[in-house]
């Protein structure tokens, strides 16, 4: 196994040839001293062989799409073998339940510090400075994205203050009909937040973008974020072109505005593209060849053309981790990777209207 081991284990920056990649993740997760409880199990049921017919990156779509199947599964049967008797264990994270009950998995820490080397590449390019305090105005609790936030203040930042955010509650409320009690709801969320601003030397915000609206309506906290923070990161929901270049211009000129697409289901986030033009949507990265994209056509299933919008589909394949073939409730414009990635980019995120049979609620998050 120590061949395999080596190519799993790369750092952030290596560069490992996706096939290879590939391979080495069907023999670890495929092996019975080295697989989850869960793909061992799973593997009787594929009508093929993963460990002698999935062979490059391509292969990966054999796979069926088991996401649903990890709302029941027992976290403990997600986790590798080959971690030991004692994994260490960031966390189990689950998805935001939107459409319907909630999906697992399990974050080793070597995978979250990983992604987090490579995030924090990323904010530098960007112009993020270094060494900054942090708020962040995130979920916790069994979202994934509190603790990328706490690990990225922790190791880009300085200091890291948090402001908790229920998304699950807001989409209970707009979906019972109860718009006003959401809204009490996000205004309490600002009211924390704007005491942190006001008090601490605040350098970095990490904000979803109905939640910047609201501090973008507030003249107090659009002086207080002028003053003191260099750089917004957004995520959790789409934000769009003309919004994001108001942002830019003439709300917060000063801040550097940076966003990232992601999912817990992937165990990770895609980055914004540097170097987009202003008025064009942001285009989304992914951490390749770890976490990839694939846009396509939801009915075919096969890739739409570049420039035309399609589903996203979201793949994931590393140590920590294999969930090929994850049909996203997004849709997103197709867009070529950066040079030497495989997989796809996507610009222009929207949520689909339905999904898994359920009305999509997007609330704050």
């Amino acid at each position: 196994m120590r061949a395999e081991q080596s190519i799993l284990d790369l750092p952030h920056d290596a560069d490992p040839d996706p096939d290879e990649l590939v391979r080495a993740a069907m023999r670890w997760h495929f092996s019975p001293d080295t697989g989850s409880p869960f793909w061992l199990a799973r593997a009787a049921s594929l009508d093929f062989d993963p460990l002698s017919d999935v062979k490059t990156y391509d292969d990966l779509t054999l796979f069926p799409n088991v996401a649903a199947e990890l709302r029941d599964v027992p976290a403990a049967d997600l986790v590798p073998r080959g971690y030991g008797d004692r994994p260490d264990i960031v966390g189990v994270f689950e998805s935001g339940g939107t459409t319907g009950a909630p999906k697992r998995v399990v974050c080793p820490s070597d995978w979250l510090a990983k992604l987090v080397d490579w995030s924090n590449r990323n904010l530098d390019v960007h112009g993020f400075p270094r060494g900054a305090d942090w708020l962040g105005i995130t979920p916790s609790g069994p979202h994934l994205v509190g603790e990328i936030f706490r690990r990225s203040a922790l190791t880009h930042g300085r200091y890291g203050f948090q402001v908790d955010l229920d998304p699950r509650w807001v989409k209970r409320l707009i979906k019972d009909g109860k718009g006003t009690q959401a809204d009490a709801y996000a205004e309490h969320v600002i009211d924390q937040a704007a005491h942190i601003l006001r008090t601490q030397p605040i350098g970095v915000l990490t904000v979803t973008p109905p939640l910047l609206a609201r501090i973008a309506q507030r003249e107090e906290l659009v002086e207080l974020v002028n003053e003191k923070v260099r750089a917004i990161r957004w995520g959790g929901t789409q934000m769009d072109t003309d919004t994001a270049e108001l942002y830019r211009t003439e709300i917060f000129p000063d801040a550097t505005l940076y966003g990232h697409y992601g999912s817990t289901m992937i165990l990770g986030i895609a980055g914004q593209r540097h170097g987009t033009q202003p008025g064009e949507p942001c285009v989304f990265d992914t951490f390749s060849p770890y976490i990839t994209f694939q846009v396509v056509d939801p009915v075919s299933g096969g890739p739409v053309a570049y420039g035309e919008r399609g589903q996203v589909v979201m793949h994931h394949v590393s140590k920590a981790l294999l969930l090929p073939n994850n049909l996203e409730r997004d849709t997103a414009v197709r867009v070529p990777a950066p040079e030497g990635r495989i997989g796809d980019s996507a610009a222009d995120i929207a949520p689909v209207e339905r999904f898994e049979d359920e009305a999509v609620i997007e609330g704050v998050y």
